[in-house]
């Protein structure tokens, strides 16, 4: 994993920034709708933000390896990654994926550069970890569409909940029979206790210290780039012009009825304006239970690929690095869309 330009992260967080501070120049000075005031409310603040949570999982994550945790914190899902030949560090992460994302991803990378686990346990772990991120905003999504949308909103929790299960134990079985069986994991004996708590928090701050600041510049060298050139991008509307398209591709392909267009375009517009626009229609009598259910997860499958490109890829990049961020996004994205896809056609030959 060594690579020649990993030896320099502060001579290249340079660069990146003066290429940065090049775009966003030639941005403020070509767009009308884009000026310094609004760089510095629109784009900085969230940038900053987002670093300090990356800043955070990774922090968390080297906590968690250096104290010994992994064993302990995998222990739920050990059976589960039994089965897949995973590991427990892979179930480690899967159990902090229910907390943060960034930390299950920040942990994984940790695994794979120290050679713990292998490129394949890294990529099916991360894919395999979209069904605790299902979980993580469930809460709060669930009580805002269920009064709108009722029995039909059930039902598309349902069906997305089958595809997320249904993927997740496609990946567990391709992990069994494609991985090799994990090496035997050793008991914990008296000595593992040893050194004292105190010494071991002491040699685990220690360790942060050294290893946070050049993991945190080599992320910051593809994050704050690659956030910029994708704000710029949502700026000049290349965002809007996609997700319209796409709609009226597939509303005109697949679904020509005119009143299922407005909820697709409005669910791709922005998630709640989606089911708010489903629910009147299903209450005006335009949809039937069905219909609501299908446009809504056609919906699903339009918006989803977009912004996970608008939020996901500039941080996947910056974790993974491009190469391999980039093919994490596009292949989980794939896997999602097809299982959420496959669900709906099911309950549409079915429902």
């Amino acid at each position: 994993m060594a690579r020649k330009k990993a030896k320099h992260p502060y001579r290249d967080l340079a660069v990146s920034l003066g290429l940065t501070l090049i775009m966003l120049t030639a941005g403020v000075y070509g767009l009308e709708t884009l000026s310094w005031p609004v760089v510095g409310g629109r784009l900085i603040r969230p940038l900053v933000r987002l670093l300090g949570f990356i800043l955070v999982g990774l922090a968390a994550g080297q906590m968690i390896e250096a104290m010994g945790w992994t064993r302990a914190l995998a222990l739920a899902a050990r059976p589960v990654f039994r089965f897949g030949r995973l590991g427990h560090r892979c179930g480690a992460a899967f159990m902090a994926a229910f907390v943060s994302g960034v930390t299950a991803n920040a942990m994984l990378v940790e695994f794979f550069r120290e050679g713990k686990i292998t490129r394949q346990q890294l990529f099916l772990t991360n894919f395999v970890n979209q069904f605790p991120a299902f979980f993580l905003h469930l809460p709060t999504t669930f009580f805002i569409v269920m009064p709108l949308t009722g029995r039909a909103g059930a039902l598309y929790f349902l069906l997305t909940f089958a595809a997320a299960l249904l993927r997740t134990l496609l990946l567990l079985c391709y992990g069994r029979l494609r991985l090799p069986l994990p090496p035997a994991e050793a008991p914990a004996t008296a000595t593992d206790d040893r050194p004292t708590r105190g010494a071991r928090w002491k040699d685990m701050l220690a360790g942060v210290r050294r290893k946070l600041p050049r993991r945190i510049t080599m992320v910051a060298v593809y994050v704050v780039p690659i956030y910029v050139a994708v704000f710029m991008a949502n700026t000049m509307g290349w965002f809007d012009f996609m997700r319209d398209a796409l709609a009226h591709l597939v509303v005109s392909s697949f679904i020509p009825v005119e009143s299922l267009s407005v909820v697709v375009l409005s669910f791709v517009a922005e998630f709640t304006s989606g089911f708010a626009a489903a629910g009147a229609l299903l209450d005006a009598g335009v949809l039937t239970v069905k219909q609501t259910v299908l446009a809504l997860l056609t919906g699903n499958i339009l918006a989803f690929p977009i912004r996970a490109l608008r939020h996901q890829l500039p941080h996947y990049m910056g974790i993974f690095e491009p190469k391999m961020g980039a093919q994490l996004l596009v292949m989980g994205q794939a896997l999602r869309v097809g299982s959420v896809a496959l669900a709906g056609a099911v309950y549409f030959l079915v429902g």
